[in-house]
């Protein structure tokens, strides 16, 4: 079935009905709206796909592009502070609304979005970026223009652009604009990633025929599975599962950009294996399904997950991605002869065969009408699963330890919430949180740019108003993006920030350490006091010990629901999770793995 972007508004006057014999019978000449204009067909498009909040920075370039963008009644213009939190922003909102989009002006603007960009990309998201251009009269007369690096070439951002977007448009010329919007647009949505479009600063305003005929409905053309090859290899795959003794599946983030969630549970619902996931994979496998077992991050997987995983005589991994750190320095104890490797478009079982042009989520619903139940692995992991033990709680005025916040941040998770784990000790914290049903949780641990949170929290608060975003962001990544705790702020957001307070960059300690993972220490309270400045609903509070984290989260959850609340929790600097610990020298080690002869 295709899927439609939009739908005809029929309130609206089709174009040919512009330029009709006027009563007196003569013909006028053709007018056409004000609305027909290549900003407003911009707006719309954006609409239409559910990208009904733009995260924007503005600049000469594009400021008439933003008077169009605001003139749209169901589009909503979000300033933001700086370039790379508006990129940030829309890859957080794109995370829950299925696209996100942001505006910067014209190579400024685009290489300070562009780090953004690139985490997107790698992260399967498509993210809109549009970016207001020369003028299209500056085009081929060798002039130089500000804002570019002093040469008469105006292509160096579009080939910045090129290797972390998937389709690159510059609209100079009112005739292909709408041929090139949307078919950037469309490229967008079919390939998961970002687009790149510029768009002349002189062209927003002005009307032009092609934009009268709005909407245009457009859609996507299917994709779809070779039958022969979806047959052949659903067979090699089931029997390969059906003789196996003890087998397991594993999900993995491509789950997301294949669209191939609920086939997923379809199969461990069908089977009865044992489910892990990848810890990159989080949030998109149902924790709460019976047959779950955790995450399974070789050396710093959840309690027991690691032992079924590499001890099964046949895995299933859909969508993974196999890096240095998912794998932790590459040391996960896996075997290719047993793995069955499923990708969006691809399945190898094994050593050989391999299948292309065979979509994931059509095999994985084709293969759970095939397998045999078995549910040895997950019985094997309920005959040696222990249960966690508790951290010891604190003695009165005794300082906070990690492992106790997160153990009051696991009471505060329902289906109303989501977390946002920053990159650093957030993620291996956050990674041992249970979520309840409908809890949303997403991180960044491909691209892993530290500061994304701050931004990804402000668009995924923006796109999801349902739920409350419960943030865990590290002080020295705080430092890199904080300024946008003040849209946050403007947008009337009611997120909770947990800044944890250990002076500098744990992460980095861990992996190797130096002068330069000591950061100078804020009074990050009293920062983002100054940034509340007595506009908007703000309350922040400094935390030592339990009792006032608890007093904290009471206040936060209560009579401060309706705020932004920032709760800083001062903890000592070698206060790290155990698999940080283990994580950090195992990456070391691979890291500095002496150099190969030549």
């Amino acid at each position: 079935m295709d899927t439609k972007i939009g739908q005809l508004d029929v309130s609206k006057p089709p174009c040919n009905d512009v330029g009709s014999l006027p009563h007196n019978g003569t013909v006028s000449t053709p007018l056409l709206s004000s609305e027909w204009t290549l900003g407003r067909h911009l707006a719309r498009r954006l609409v239409q796909i559910g990208a009904t909040d733009v995260f924007s920075v503005p600049g000469d370039f594009n400021l008439t592009l933003l008077d169009h963008l605001i003139a749209e009644p169901g589009l909503t213009l979000v300033g933001c502070c700086n370039e790379l939190n508006a990129g940030y922003a829309a890859d957080g909102y794109a995370r829950s609304r299925g696209v996100g989009a942001c505006v910067v002006t014209f190579t400024v603007g685009g290489l300070s979005v562009i780090n953004a960009v690139a985490g997107a990309y790698s992260e399967n998201l498509p993210v809109i970026c549009i970016v207001g251009g020369p003028n299209s009269n500056d085009y081929g007369t060798n002039r130089i223009l500000h804002h570019t690096i002093g040469l008469p070439d105006f292509t160096q951002e579009m080939r910045c652009f090129q290797t972390v977007t998937c389709y690159q448009a510059v609209v100079n010329d009112l005739d292909h604009a709408h041929e090139q919007i949307d078919t950037a647009i469309s490229t967008a949505l079919k390939e998961s990633k970002p687009v790149y479009i510029s768009i002349s600063c002189n062209l927003p305003a002005i009307p032009h025929p092609t934009f009268c005929r709005e909407p245009v409905p457009f859609s996507i053309s299917p994709r779809l599975s070779n039958h022969m090859g979806l047959e052949a290899a659903v067979e090699v795959a089931a029997e390969f599962l059906n003789k196996a003794v003890k087998p397991v599946l594993v999900g993995g983030p491509k789950l997301r950009v294949a669209k191939a969630c609920d086939a997923f549970i379809e199969l461990a619902d069908a089977c009865g294996y044992a489910l892990a996931t990848m810890p990159s994979a989080k949030g998109l496998v149902p924790e709460h399904h019976p047959h779950f077992i955790g995450t399974y991050w070789g050396a710093v997987s959840t309690a027991f997950c690691a032992e079924i995983v590499e001890s099964a005589d046949a895995y299933l991994f859909a969508g993974p991605i196999f890096n240095d750190y998912s794998s932790v320095g590459y040391s996960l104890l896996l075997k290719k002869e047993k793995a069955i490797i499923v990708q969006p478009d691809r399945v190898v079982i094994a050593n050989g065969p391999a299948f292309g042009c065979v979509l994931m989520k059509d095999f994985l619903s084709a293969l759970a009408k095939r397998l045999k139940h078995n549910k040895t692995a997950y019985e094997n992991y309920h005959r040696i699963f222990v249960p966690e033990g508790h951290p010891l709680k604190c003695e009165p005025n005794e300082a906070l330890r990690v492992n106790v916040l997160f153990q009051h941040i696991q009471k505060m998770l329902s289906g109303d919430t989501a977390v946002i784990a920053e990159t650093g000790d957030s993620w291996f914290n956050c990674q041992k949180l249970k979520l309840p049903e409908g809890c949303g949780y997403e991180f960044q641990m491909q691209y892993g740019s530290i500061g994304w949170s701050v931004g990804a929290t402000l668009g995924y608060a923006q796109a999801a108003k349902d739920k409350r975003v419960i943030a865990c962001i590290g002080d020295g990544s705080f430092q890199v993006t904080a300024q946008d705790v003040s849209t946050m702020l403007r947008c009337g957001q009611r997120t909770i920030i947990f800044l944890i307070n250990n002076g500098g960059y744990t992460i980095e300690v861990e992996i190797h350490d130096g002068p330069y993972n000591v950061i100078k220490n804020w009074n990050y309270t009293g920062l983002v006091d100054a940034i509340h400045n007595g506009e908007g609903k703000c309350w922040t509070t400094k935390v030592r010990f339990e009792e006032e984290l608890i007093e904290a989260i009471a206040k936060a959850t209560g009579e401060k629901k309706d705020c932004l609340c920032f709760i800083e929790v001062i903890v000592h600097k070698d206060d790290t999770s155990k698999e940080l610990l283990e994580w950090g020298s195992r990456v070391s080690n691979a890291n500095s793995r002496p150099p190969n002869p030549q």
